[in-house]
């Protein structure tokens, strides 16, 4: 496994799936009781975007300028924005920096710690162990937070059902193997089999849209709850660029959900879009009943 989001922290998909991460904690957040946050491939937690120009051996170009470099003074932002950037500055802030441009980046885990409630429980899996150690390290003292060094796949068997009866579980994997999405969708299975009712949300790159048509086709099969993809697209289909958008299927997504996360992509899009043929869309694998 020779994956390390150091390089592409901050970036476009990044922030995407940020943003969307702080307003499903807060849909959860709606009722009083706990839930378990449940992080399958959770990296480190905190990226130095300064080294993220350095790859192992050359110089690379830092992906973060284009995705949280775009927003860090923008002004005004849509709430739902806001809100994540702000969190981003707070984390960036409490580790020293004081220029005017980001120097330290927020993984999905500190972003979701820094939001969690006293009722609230932080599971974090990460198998790379250079990355779980800087893992470890950087959630040392959090409370009601464990870390592990475990396959996130196995994770799902291991630790659901939770005791709260409720969880939002994020599988954000590197997409290094060829059958991914395959095991994607097995865990998911057997996720939903263990707590039905489950949040569980999924990210995945936009590069070949067959390959992501046969995801949801093998997500349907499984015969999925309500479940909603959101995409975020920041080039169109012929651009020469690796990525060109990302996307993040929610299965059993908060009530209303949509109706946040719609205007909240379209605004996205118009701050992020690098050549034309960008935009965002919103659609349900399986509709609300």
């Amino acid at each position: 496994m020779n994956y390390r989001h150091q390089y592409h922290a901050g970036n476009f998909a990044d922030v995407m799936k940020h943003a969307l991460l702080v307003q499903l904690v807060r849909a959860l957040q709606r009722k009083e009781k706990g839930f378990l946050y449940l992080d399958t491939h959770a990296g480190r937690g905190c990226y130095n975007l300064e080294a993220a120009e350095h790859g192992e051996s050359l110089t690379r170009t830092p992906e973060w300028p284009e995705g949280i470099g775009r927003l860090w003074t923008q002004s005004p932002l849509r709430r739902e924005l806001d809100e994540f950037i702000s969190i981003a500055r707070q984390f960036d802030h409490d580790r020293g920096n004081r220029d005017a441009l980001p120097h330290y980046y927020a993984g999905s885990p500190s972003i979701v710690r820094a939001l969690a409630r006293p009722q609230d429980r932080l599971a974090l899996c990460e198998k790379h162990p250079d990355e779980f150690v800087s893992l470890a390290e950087e959630f040392c003292f959090s409370p009601r937070t464990s870390v592990h060094q475990m396959d996130g796949y196995v994770a799902l068997r291991a630790m659901l059902p939770p005791l709260e009866r409720r969880a939002l579980v994020l599988i954000d994997p590197p997409f290094e193997e060829q059958n991914e999405f395959a095991q994607i969708v097995a865990a998911l299975k057997e996720g939903l089999v263990r707590l039905p009712s489950g949040v569980f949300a999924i990210w995945y790159p936009l590069t070949e849209r067959a390959r992501v048509d046969r995801f949801f086709d093998a997500l349907i099969a499984i015969a999925l709850p309500p479940t909603l993809a959101l995409e975020l697209m920041i080039a169109g289909e012929t651009a020469q660029v690796k990525l060109r958008g990302c996307g993040l299927v929610i299965v059993n997504p908060p009530w209303q959900f949509e109706s946040i996360a719609a205007p909240l992509l379209n605004s996205m899009a118009e701050l992020l879009t690098q050549t034309p043929g960008g935009g965002s869309r919103a659609t349900w694998i399986v509709a609300e009943r």
